[in-house]
């Protein structure tokens, strides 16, 4: 069913429920629980934490018990690691998990760097988000099933990534869903800093596809903000916190959503070779290092995983994060109308992306559910770069639904970046070595393998078999012979 026909009701006095499966992510788990506290209305929720084990989402519970005596609020908190348990009679489900953890994503960002495919963050494109994804989709699908029976009219609000690959699987799911990203909000924190003008005061429209979205339209009290930025994305101080992004708005006319480490990932022009990651990815971290998402997640791993994460946070409610889920948990309940950046299936609602891929796009959350709006043509430039990502995810979703390791070395042929480094076979390679590391989380592979295909050499003065000769090419042969015999 599609988001615009989502209706959500409460049933008689039952509280609200929200399930949050892959709740071991401590600190994004408590932020989402702590903005749903925050909200007026919203304080009688009961939660539902769910991980494999209750290792981390005991520590998540124990803090927002804290908060909830403290603030006399009558919401509660339940830990499972029982999925179909904490599903049961969920208003809404809220997805943050991750499969293989550190271990997995060591691999996918390893075994491509040994072949020349580097990567900074790959969680979304490339050799590591297509990996990624054929992980996930087969437990996100797992998930929508269990969803059918248990909380039928429950929405999804899905933070797993990759996000579009995950969204796209969904859609044939029978279940409501959404992808959300916080990818509008904060380089909307950088175009008001760029331009002068407070963030809340920016008048917006941005569309695409997750982690490709396009600010069609910047205007501050009527006033277009894009002449001003242009301008100073060619000065040296704008131009060195972003270069990827600023040198992609250069070229296209248009900023996008995603930073420097996220962008070199998933286009062909900046993480190619090393004269390319020297010029565009050389900011540490996460401005285009290699690996950063990785090693900040072994950093985080070492500091804090034996402690209580969370033993001396303060009981008092923080403001709202700049999260869109309590947003729309308000919005959907109350009739607190809110609009948002969020992945859909392309209903139209971009006209020159493919009908049925996961774009990006504005959505209104109200009592009546979510309602994508109609955007329109992109321009050409900002389609195209769309549409190479596009591709590749819809490979990525098939192979991860069917096991087929044609399918997944193709899909990691069609990246943008991937294809930038490698040959075919040099691509075919990498991904065998990849399945055959992560088989224990790809169960829909069992008994397949990718197949190498070998150079084929040619010796010397090999007899060529005879082929059709185009006749323009047997005339300009004949008048090479012509001028031989002069």
């Amino acid at each position: 069913m599609k988001p615009s026909l989502l209706k959500i009701s409460r049933k008689g006095n039952l509280m609200r429920k929200i399930a949050i499966i892959g709740a071991g992510s401590i600190v994004f788990c408590k932020t989402l629980m702590l903005d749903v506290l925050a909200t007026p209305g919203l304080e009688d929720t009961v939660f539902s934490l769910m991980a494999p084990s209750t290792r981390r989402t005991s520590q998540v519970a124990f803090h927002v018990n804290r908060v909830i005596a403290a603030n006399r609020l009558p919401a509660k908190v339940e830990v499972t690691t029982d999925r179909r348990e904490a599903l049961k009679d969920a208003s809404f489900v809220i997805a943050t998990l991750q499969i293989g953890g550190n271990e997995a994503f060591g691999l996918d960002i390893n075994i491509p760097l040994r072949y020349g495919v580097d990567q900074c963050i790959g969680d979304s494109m490339g050799p590591g988000g297509i990996f990624r994804a054929a992980r996930t989709i087969p437990v996100m699908l797992d998930l929508a099933r269990d969803m059918r029976a248990l909380c039928p009219d429950a929405l999804l609000l899905n933070y797993v990534n990759p996000m579009a690959m995950v969204c796209l699987a969904l859609q044939e799911s029978g279940i409501r869903s959404v992808g959300l990203c916080h990818g509008v909000q904060t380089t909307l924190d950088l175009i008001a800093g760029y331009a002068d003008v407070p963030k809340r005061e920016i008048d917006f429209l941005c569309a695409g596809i997750n982690h490709m979205g396009w600010f069609l339209k910047l205007a501050h009290k009527g006033v277009d903000l894009y002449p001003r930025l242009r301008e100073r994305i060619e000065s040296a101080e704008y131009y060195a916190n972003e270069k990827v992004r600023g040198e992609v708005f250069r070229h296209t006319g248009y900023v996008m959503t995603e930073s420097t480490g996220h962008l070199s990932e998933y286009l062909p022009w900046f993480r190619k070779n090393r004269m390319a990651l020297d010029a565009y990815c050389d900011e540490p971290a996460f401005g285009g290092e290699t690996g950063a998402a990785y090693r900040f997640g072994l950093a985080v791993e070492r500091k804090y995983g034996g402690n209580m994460m969370l033993e001396n946070e303060p009981t008092s409610i923080p403001s709202r994060s700049v999260e869109y889920g309590s947003y729309i948990v308000e919005a959907v309940s109350l009739d607190h109308p809110f609009t948002f950046n969020g992945n859909v299936r392309n209903d139209g609602f971009i006209s020159n992306l493919p009908e049925g891929a996961c774009v990006e796009v504005p959505v209104l959350a109200d009592i009546g559910g979510l309602h994508p709006a109609k955007v329109g043509n992109l321009p050409q430039i900002c389609a195209a770069m769309n549409q190479t990502n596009i591709l590749a995810q819809q490979l990525g979703v098939a192979a991860s639904r069917t096991g087929d390791p044609e399918l997944l070395a193709q899909a990691i042929s069609m990246d943008p970046l991937t294809a930038a480094v490698l040959t075919l076979r040099e691509i075919r390679d990498m991904t065998a070595d990849l399945l055959e590391s992560q088989r224990s989380w790809l169960p829909q592979f069992e008994g397949k393998t990718v197949r190498r295909l070998p150079a084929i050499h040619i010796p010397k003065g090999v007899r060529r078999v005879e082929v059709p000769v185009d006749p323009a090419l047997a005339i300009l042969a004949r008048f090479g012979e012509l001028g031989q015999e002069n």
